[in-house]
């Protein structure tokens, strides 16, 4: 979820009966990054993942 659409998403979740549900969140906005800007958001999106998932 890029920043710009977590209180969209927040909204929807407990909308959804799911308050709290937890995504990655990366930079916004993803449309006009550049490729080492996208391997960044990549790799955050890994790292908060594995704390998401308890890997970490």
């Amino acid at each position: 979820m890029t920043k710009r659409f977590v209180s969209a998403a927040e909204l929807m979740s407990r909308v959804l009966g799911m308050p709290g549900y937890a995504f990655a969140e990366i930079g916004h906005p993803v449309s006009s990054a550049m490729d080492d800007d996208l391997a960044g958001m990549a790799r955050s999106t890994i790292q908060q993942m594995a704390v998401l998932l308890h890997l970490r």
